[in-house]
């Protein structure tokens, strides 16, 4: 029986698309907030701190600068993709040039051009998961197959060569490599780096990384770009970066992909289609992001570090809870699979529904990152607010 083609309102491939989950949980927090409930969010991945006064002074004189009132590449200003280049070498120590570059809207764009412009349908990504919850919704959206390779706080959310290995196909392609991780805050070390870098190399596979977190480190762990830590993958790799999480610019949306020059024009040529350039104002303030030092950075590190100590000490008290000390990024990722058995709570996104009901603390739930059993706290949050958020929950389960 045939139906009217106005019965079939949603195509299958956007239909299948799960609506992102940390956003669902700012957003409802913020609503909440906006109706005057004293609730304290943990769920966006946005650092709290301001935008450094001098990007935004660059793109107040770019807004008055009429060449930036007209359409400009595609693929992203010459200027930002020099300055790029040139940050790419000062921070990865790999050398690259502007061919090997596209400016996208945001990190996410640069995720799903980089799918859409290297994988056929039925191709294979290998997708470790805790993963972020954007990362699988792309790669099928390109028609690709995410297989989920699992690391759980036993092994410091970090997969190793044999587990890739036992879940390779004839089928795999691409390796997404994410370190410093979202959500886990796992970092890779250099070692480890280079034995996976030597196995990619050895089955003849491509690397996505996405390093959009590289300069949130702490105690000096020894890591680096899989690009330059392995030289004989770099003409196979993409990376994906961007300025939201080094400068506090989530909402400027710039990133960019840098890849093999055939790859990066095929992926500019889609974006050419989809949304032209990035918004030149944004791409000026990038400009004087990258081309000014990393003090800004530095000192939201310093807070981020005295954070995550303070909410991990926090959590850890929590009879039922689990919390690894992350090395990366601004996310801890405890294990509350104990405090699910001792509540009787079925699910952790159950316990997150509920937590948000009974003290009006907003978390996000394993669920969304591949991993039921487990909650995903940001701590890019002032530090009174983790203190009374955390204190909230340790009195909801004492």
């Amino acid at each position: 029986m045939s139906s009217s083609p106005r019965d079939r309102r949603i195509s299958q491939r956007i239909g299948a698309i799960a609506e992102s989950a940390t956003l669902k949980v700012d957003a409802k927090a913020k609503a909440l907030k906006a109706d005057g409930r004293p609730v304290i969010g943990f769920g966006a991945g946005e650092p709290d701190f301001p935008t450094p006064g001098y990007i935004v002074e660059a793109a107040v004189e770019a807004a008055r600068d009429p060449r930036n009132h007209r359409y400009t590449p595609a693929g992203g200003l010459p200027e930002l993709k020099a300055a790029i280049v040139a940050k790419t070498k000062r921070d990865s120590g790999l050398d690259i040039s502007l061919a090997q570059v596209l400016v996208t809207n945001g990190g996410k764009q640069a995720v799903y051009e980089s799918f859409a412009a290297m994988l056929d349908p039925g191709d294979e990504v290998l997708l470790p998961a805790p993963y972020w919850t954007t990362y699988p919704e792309c790669i099928q959206l390109a028609g690709g197959v995410p297989v989920e390779v699992f690391a759980d706080e036993t092994q410091g959310y970090k997969v190793t060569v044999e587990q890739l290995e036992a879940a390779r196909t004839e089928r795999t392609k691409i390796l997404l490599f994410v370190s410093p991780s979202n959500p886990t805050g796992a970092v890779y070390t250099a070692d480890e780096i280079r034995a996976i870098g030597a196995w990619v190399a050895e089955h003849e596979l491509w690397v996505v990384t996405d390093e959009i977190y590289e300069h949130l480190l702490y105690d000096g762990v020894e890591t680096g770009s899989i690009a330059t830590l392995c030289p004989e993958i770099a003409d196979d790799t993409v990376i994906l970066n961007g300025v939201a999480k080094t400068y506090a610019m989530t909402g400027w949306r710039v990133g960019w992909m840098i890849g093999p020059a055939d790859i990066v024009k095929a992926a500019t040529n889609l974006q050419s289609h989809a949304t032209s350039n990035v918004a030149n104002v944004s791409q000026r303030a990038a400009i004087a992001a990258l081309e000014g030092d990393l003090s800004a950075v530095d000192e939201m590190r310093t807070a981020f570090d005295r954070r995550r100590k303070t909410i991990t000490a926090m959590l850890n008290e929590i009879d039922g809870v689990e919390c690894p000390l992350p090395e990366g990024a601004f996310y801890v990722y405890p294990s509350v699979k104990g405090l699910l058995e001792r509540t009787g709570i079925a699910s952790s996104a159950d316990l997150a529904e509920w937590i948000l009901e009974q003290v009006e603390v907003a978390v996000v739930p394993g669920e969304a990152f591949g991993t039921p059993g487990y909650l995903r706290l940001s701590y890019a949050l002032g530090d009174d607010d983790l203190v009374e958020g955390i204190t909230r929950l340790q009195k909801l389960f004492a």
